[in-house]
């Protein structure tokens, strides 16, 4: 495991990492479904959906036990904001999916990082709502929903990223 110096965006991207963990949570607590192309799904699918994104950012940034930590905090700060079975189901999830993401992420991200983060967001939000989906609400009604709408929040991260790597070499440093 590595560990890396805090810069100013790194300190964003912890804090950023850990209120999106929990703003997913409280949206999940608070609007319980939204429709998502015609699906539906919790409303905090969306925001887990972008924790993915914001992890691998993140884990590079800091390196992989700050990461942990993040994770830790994130799950805490659900404790607070969420229904107490929204909470757990997210803790077992999140840590499972969220350790997963990492395993997949780490070794790509050298080679091509974009596919890196595509590819170990796609295996972090599938084994993610496989487990919080039963857990949280007792059955797997919304896995269409949910992997539709946290595809379509790493769709729009990737791009994200890749418009912004398009940027930084157009501009002249």
């Amino acid at each position: 495991m590595t560990t890396r110096r805090w810069s100013p965006a790194a300190v964003v991207l912890f804090a950023a990492y850990a209120a999106t963990i929990a703003r997913a949570n409280w949206a999940s607590t608070l609007w319980p479904a939204i429709a998502v192309a015609g699906l539906h799904t919790p409303a905090g699918a969306l925001f887990a959906g972008l924790a993915f994104t914001v992890r691998d950012l993140l884990q590079d940034a800091v390196g992989d036990r700050t990461t942990l930590l993040a994770i830790a905090l994130g799950a805490a700060l659900s404790g607070l904001v969420a229904e107490p079975r929204i909470a757990l189901a997210s803790v077992a999830a999140f840590t499972v999916s969220e350790l997963v993401d990492l395993a997949v992420y780490t070794p790509l991200r050298r080679r091509n990082h974009l596919a890196a983060v595509g590819l170990s967001n796609t295996v972090g939000l599938v084994v993610d709502s496989l487990l919080f989906l039963p857990l949280a609400f007792g059955s797997l009604t919304y896995l269409a929903g949910q992997l539709v709408g946290k595809a379509a929040t790493t769709v729009l991260a990737v791009a994200l990223l890749a418009g912004a790597r398009v940027h930084r070499r157009a501009v002249p440093a």
